[in-house]
């Protein structure tokens, strides 16, 4: 029996590739429709201009003239004719929750419904992901590591997802392909996968094609525009198990990631830059707000369960349990307890900020003094603290 599309599904990506080309059309009122109606009842939905008031609502005070552009865009639309043109660019059409859809997208607060992508489907497999994201306008510092923590990672197996924009971007995405033979590249990008953004980056965008995989939200023929790149960034951070900044300016589009890392429980790490250096001045803050630093691809490794070095005691005794001096570390172990708690529970308790939090727990996982299992967290006997 085939495992290719059946006559149904091919009628159903026709129809949601078309749906996700409106204008207009965000991934909530393509979810609201979706819900309702299916990809054929959506369609036809959209085409008379009868939709209901679900979706309605979700469009908010412009309802009607939205959905007079709807029809009028439906009515020279052949969704078949826009399934072809994706078909004959190589770019697959996949639904949340279906074949082909990265599942670390599937439960999140806010999912893309339908993703388009060229290449081999990278991001569906299982395996460790981290994203590299950084500033645009970069120093050479940062390019030097973003290109060898890139490559670092490709080789340990971690795939490494990035958004192939300038700067950083490149870079990380470079160092995995002078890896060689590592796990495959990954770049999440703002534009239809027919527009190469920045123009400049239109080998790199070849290379990673061919060896990995390129994904969108956005349907054939849509530009850049500001408001999209932040919503590429929500993607880039849920795909990844961490998150990793090179470098970035105080006002940088990676401080948009971070947040949405953080919204979704992904841990942080930094790279420290230059005190006097801009375009480190928003990694920098991170760091004094308590992310984890970043000063090796072992610290990456370490923060992915996949690689730790063993604690080193000076002291011989080895029966003796590790003393916790930190004042960070011991309010965390006193707010903890012996119960077991979740991460938002010790978060109420301790008033810390998430990135602070994460530092401290992660700190004191490395050390053997606090457990993790199935979502909650849990003090070790052995912990040197009262």
């Amino acid at each position: 029996m085939s495992d290719g599309p059946t006559g149904g599904d091919v009628a159903e990506r026709a129809f949601l590739a078309a749906l996700a080309g409106l204008p207009a059309m965000g991934p909530a009122r393509l979810r609201a429709l979706l819900d309702l109606l299916g990809p054929a009842g959506s369609w036809k939905a959209v085409s008379s201009g009868r939709l209901p008031r679900e979706v309605q609502a979700v469009i908010g005070p412009r309802a009607a003239s939205v959905a007079t552009s709807w029809v009028e865009v439906a009515r020279t639309c052949a969704p078949e004719a826009v399934l072809a043109e994706l078909h004959s660019a190589g770019v697959t059409v996949a639904r949340r929750g279906e074949h082909g859809y990265p599942p670390a997208l599937v439960d999140d607060p806010d999912p893309p419904e339908v993703l388009f992508s060229v290449g081999r489907p990278v991001v569906s497999e299982n395996g460790p992901t981290v994203a590299i994201v950084g500033t645009r306008r970069c120093t050479r510092y940062g390019t030097e590591v973003a290109v060898e923590f890139g490559r670092g990672l490709s080789e340990a197996g971690v795939v490494v997802v990035s958004g192939l924009a300038s700067g950083i971007d490149t870079a990380g995405h470079a160092g995995v392909l002078a890896a060689g033979g590592g796990s495959p590249p990954v770049a999440v990008v703002a534009t239809g996968l027919d527009i190469v953004y920045p123009v400049e980056n239109r080998t790199l965008w070849r290379r990673i094609a061919d060896a990995g995989q390129i994904i969108s939200e956005f349907p054939l023929g849509v530009g850049p525009a500001r408001w999209r790149f932040p919503a590429r960034n929500r993607i880039i951070a849920a795909l990844a198990d961490v998150l990793v900044v090179v470098e970035s300016h105080l006002e940088g589009g990676s401080m948009h990631t971070v947040t949405a890392a953080l919204e979704r429980d992904r841990p942080v790490l930094v790279v420290p830059g230059p005190i006097r250096s801009p375009a480190s001045e928003g990694a920098n803050r991170l760091l004094s707000d308590g992310a984890a630093p970043a000063c090796s691809v072992d610290d990456i490794l370490c923060a992915l369960n996949l690689v730790c070095p063993e604690p080193v005691s000076p002291v011989a005794d080895h029966g003796a349990p590790p003393v916790v001096v930190d004042p960070a570390d011991l309010a965390v172990l006193d707010a903890l307890g012996w119960e077991p708690t979740t991460l938002d529970g010790l978060a109420t308790r301790t008033r810390l900020s998430p990135v602070q939090l994460g530092s401290v727990v992660g700190r004191l996982q490395r050390a053997g003094l606090v457990s993790e299992e199935r979502g909650f967290l849990q003090r070790c006997s052995g912990s040197g603290a009262p």
